[in-house]
């Protein structure tokens, strides 16, 4: 037989609240290491210049001066603009991001395009890290089928440039993809 206490109705228990983020503080963190990946990845790549006296297979000896530049090669240079690109893009969605802090929430119409923007510009850098990371793959290993010698031997100082830039430049699409991400649960949180 039941006792008294368990035939009492029982209170509902209390809801607990939910876990509440600060997105906009969140947002302006990532959007200012944004900028700070793609300006060190953008002044990495420019300025990866090296000039070797290089030996040329001949029947005497024969040395020329030979040059590394990141405008000699069309990955590279598009490499460039798209991290341009996403510097740009860091510094006005962050001016863009900082307004709301006057605000209690920001705007949907606005965290709606902050994340096709932020989906765009993550498209354009992870295409142009594959063309690099394909450039910098053959600059490393080459292609004995082709004949495509590998040039990391000797651009080392070239090559540890350009690399440490694509690195940074990932940092920077895993930062985009965190955006994306914020952006979308602000959206989603909107809309209970």
């Amino acid at each position: 037989m039941a006792s008294p206490d368990e035939l009492k109705p029982r209170a509902p228990e209390p809801v607990k609240p939910a876990m509440v983020i600060n997105v906009v503080g969140a947002d302006l963190a990532l959007r200012f290491l944004l900028f700070a990946t793609t300006l060190v990845s953008l002044v990495l790549m420019v300025t990866s210049k090296q000039t070797k006296l290089v030996h040329v297979p001949a029947p005497f000896p024969l040395y020329v001066v030979t040059h590394a530049k990141f405008n000699h090669s069309p990955a590279l240079i598009y490499f460039v603009v798209a991290i341009s690109v996403a510097l740009l893009h860091s510094v006005l969605t962050g001016l863009i991001s900082a307004l709301p802090i006057c605000k209690p929430a920001p705007e949907a119409k606005k965290l709606l395009v902050l994340a096709f923007l932020d989906s765009l510009i993550l498209g354009v850098v992870a295409s142009a890290m594959g063309a690099v990371a394909s450039i910098a793959y053959i600059g490393f290993k080459g292609n004995s089928h082709v004949r495509w010698n590998k040039i990391c031997n000797i651009y080392d100082k070239f090559c540890r440039y350009a690399g440490s830039s694509v690195i940074i430049s990932l940092v920077a699409s895993i930062i985009l993809v965190l955006l994306v991400m914020i952006s979308t649960y602000s959206l989603y949180r909107r809309s209970k």
